[in-house]
């Protein structure tokens, strides 16, 4: 399985980061990695995901971009890193 490193910044409420897991889930992603700050302001977080998966990133990106209170995803740069599932 590939690993890659996504960054989502989004608004904070209660639900946002319970949308974001549930959608890295239904999309097949295994999470190696997670950390979560707010951002300038109290009214933003910033999550970098490490995610694992042997589907294409891209579908977990446009997935992530449709929800509501995300405001912006990267593709960070793709790791040569493999792990064994």
């Amino acid at each position: 399985m590939m690993q890659h490193q996504l960054a989502v910044q989004a608004r904070f409420r209660p639900e946002t980061l319970e949308r974001v897991l549930r959608v890295v889930r239904h999309r097949g992603f295994q999470i190696c990695a997670m950390n979560m700050e707010t951002g300038s302001n109290a009214e933003n977080i910033n999550i970098e995901l490490t995610v694992a998966s042997l589907r294409p990133v891209e579908l977990l990106f446009t997935q992530l971009s449709k929800l509501v209170d995300v405001a912006c995803v990267e593709i960070q740069q793709p790791t040569s890193q493999q792990i064994r599932a």
